[in-house]
């Protein structure tokens, strides 16, 4: 098995029976603020792009390039796809051309032509990525691969049952905004930061551990900021607080935990991967490239100063009304939000700063208040201001994940009294419908310990959330006859038989009202999940 490092999260997995292109990623992300490093814009992507098959983790832009895989990526291309609870990433990808997919089973395996096996794990909550994350394992020939990229499962045993890996590919560096943008003292910062470089190698090693892999591919990380007023987040500065460390700090940081199997991949380096052995060839030495760490990186400065002075030029939008189009946008998710607005518990403020640099306008998200408003001089406990340029680019172009382009991009600062809430981050990551009924239905499941709530609806009585992708039946589902029909997606259930009459495998609970339920239908309560 060849492994052909293409930047980032990247790789081109060759075999006899067939290749694969995994998240190619080229094209600057989350307003220009994200490249990848090293440098991978100069590589033959004519060549690699010409795959059999193309897999995507997850819609991230650092993994999802959609103008890159649009030029480039042969639509010839199988694309793999995870068992994602929503239609995204495969109308994403229709969008670009391809017309090819597999639609995998969650941890099952598929064995391709020639005896190409692949199996696909996908994360499902709403903090997994963009509504869900994944991971690819590859056999061909007995040499097993886990390209496990971004993705943060409870454990690998699903991986190691399949049989001995050995090559484990696998972030290590940061991927957030956190505590860079908080307004805190530097000092706190840096203990803050300090603490989460070291839990991010933690996480590593426990991987590393539980599947004991023969050799241990670092990726998905740094990405570099190439813009003047983000340059201070690289690491470069000796700042033992940096999130962002590359695969030079990887190795000696993995030496000192006792490991000796690391292989880093530059951006044209090739590993033929075997059952006894890897060798690995690199465009320039590993150790040289890194020691040059700086003049690359003020190189890369200089090359692509140009884009971003152009796509900052493209984010303002003066035409469009900011507090209009949020209450438009936002207000009606609020009518339809349970479990995230009482998660949130609170106003949300945001200062957007002007084109001057100095005027602020505040808008309040109020969770509990279900509006969208100015600022009336209340406390809140989350604060974000950025410029409002960004908000007018992210209305102009109905972005539904502020977290996938705003917040990832560091281009804003907050301010927070408590501890972080999870749920305002979950909620800005849903501004649709599509992906708000999947949040609630989520936390509706997972979250309660108590038995499942029922709804009274054209005189049946049936749980609440809808089994396709949990949206609440009480807003979306319409009764006729002995039938239910979801009018989220359109999926049909039979109520007798509790059948659905789209899809195998989603019964829903119900009975007629005034009618006892079938014992097997009384919902048992269930642990707390952790």
């Amino acid at each position: 098995m060849r492994v052909t490092g293409t930047g980032h999260a990247s790789m081109r997995i060759d075999t006899a029976a067939g290749s694969i292109l995994c998240d190619p990623w080229v094209n600057p992300a989350y307003f220009a603020s994200w490249f990848p490093f090293p440098d991978n814009s100069q590589l033959d992507w004519e060549t690699l792009g010409d795959v059999d098959y193309l897999y995507v983790s997850h819609l991230h832009r650092d993994h999802f390039d959609a103008a890159h895989l649009k030029r480039y990526v042969a639509k010839k291309a199988t694309v793999l796809l995870p068992e994602f609870p929503t239609s995204e990433m495969e109308d994403e990808f229709r969008e670009l051309g391809f017309t090819k997919f597999l639609k995998t089973r969650n941890e099952e395996v598929v064995e391709l032509d020639g005896g190409l096996k692949i199996m696909i794990q996908a994360l499902t909550s709403p903090t997994d990525g963009p509504i869900g994350d994944s991971s690819l394992w590859v056999e061909y020939d007995g040499v097993r691969l886990l390209n496990q990229n971004d993705a943060r499962p409870t454990d690998l045993s699903v991986f190691a049952e399949l049989g001995h890996v050995h090559a484990h590919l696998l972030q290590f560096s940061g991927a957030i905004w956190y505590p860079m943008v908080y307004e805190l003292p530097q000092s706190a910062k840096t203990a803050f930061g300090k603490q989460k470089r070291e839990r991010q190698f933690d996480r590593t090693w426990r991987y590393i551990d539980d599947l004991k892999a023969d050799h241990v591919f670092p990726i998905a990380g740094p990405p570099c900021f190439l813009d003047d007023e983000l340059w201070q987040f690289n690491d470069i500065f000796d700042d033992e607080g940096n999130i962002f460390p590359d695969q030079s700090v990887f190795l000696a940081e993995y030496a000192k935990v006792g490991g000796t199997n690391g292989i880093v991949l530059l951006p044209g380096s090739v590993a033929e991967v075997t059952t006894s052995g890897a060798t690995t060839t690199h465009p320039q030495p590993v150790e040289e490239f890194f020691a040059n760490k700086v003049a690359h990186l003020e190189e890369m400065r200089e090359r692509k100063r140009p884009i971003i002075e152009a796509e900052k030029a493209s984010w303002r939008h003066p035409e469009v009304d900011v507090l209009k189009e949020l209450k438009q946008r936002i207000e009606p998710l609020l009518d339809e939000s349970i479990y995230l607005a009482k998660g949130v518990g609170g106003p949300v403020r945001f200062d957007l700063v002007g084109y001057d640099g100095d005027s602020v306008e505040s808008i309040v998200v109020d969770f509990p208040g279900k509006q969208v408003r100015p600022y009336a001089d209340e406390k809140v406990r989350y604060r974000f201001r950025t410029e409002r340029a960004l908000v007018e680019h992210l209305l102009h172009i109905g972005e539904v994940d502020w977290v996938n382009s705003l917040f990832l991009s560091c281009r804003f600062s907050a301010a927070r009294i408590g501890q972080y809430n999870e749920f305002v981050y979950a909620f800005f990551k849903c501004l649709s419908t599509e992906r708000l009924q999947y949040a609630e239905g989520w936390y509706d499941e997972h979250e309660r310990a108590v038995d499942a709530e029922d709804i009274t609806i054209g005189g049946w009585t049936v749980q609440r959330r809808c089994p396709h992708l949990k949206a609440d039946l009480s807003r979306f589902g319409i009764v006729d006859g002995d039938q239910l029909t979801c009018q989220l997606h359109g999926w049909r259930f039979d109520l007798p038989s509790g059948r659905c009459l789209t899809s195998v495998g989603h019964k829903i609970r119900a009975h007629r009202v005034g009618e006892e339920p079938a014992a097997a239908e009384v919902p048992q309560a269930s642990q707390p999940s952790s």
